[in-house]
């Protein structure tokens, strides 16, 4: 897919949404310099494609800190509030693609489709 030409605005927009501006999308529409009078939503619904590439891409940023958290866990098992620290990287990892995947393979050798026989029960 072609990148699409993006504003002056729209770029800031995005460079400073996961920096300066924390993620609040308020935030980064001022530092981009839109005007107080410009709807937020107008702007996220513009950009909700490269919003999405660049959440992708911050989430793969902060993976190794979500990676070094994990194992650090395993020097320090005692350190208060572990749990939740291994549970919010366990998310960040999954997110980013990097936890545990699970692969099922549906195949089938005769290619064909088969009927199952109809439930039998009061359940109907």
């Amino acid at each position: 897919m072609a990148k699409r030409t993006l504003t002056e605005n729209q770029q800031r927009f995005l460079e400073v949404l996961f920096d300066e501006a924390a993620g609040d999308v308020v935030r980064a529409k001022q530092l981009a310099g839109y005007s107080d009078n410009t709807p937020t939503r107008l702007i996220t619904e513009a950009l909700k494609d490269e919003i999405a590439d660049a959440t992708r891409t911050y989430f793969s940023r902060i993976a190794p800190k979500a990676a070094v958290a994990i194992s650090g866990a395993l020097n320090d098992p005692t350190e208060l509030g572990i749990k939740d620290k291994m549970a919010a990287a366990k998310d960040l990892l999954d997110r980013a693609g990097l936890g545990k995947v699970e692969k099922v393979d549906v195949s089938s050798s005769s290619g064909g489709i088969f009927y199952l026989p109809p439930k039998e029960g009061t359940n109907e």
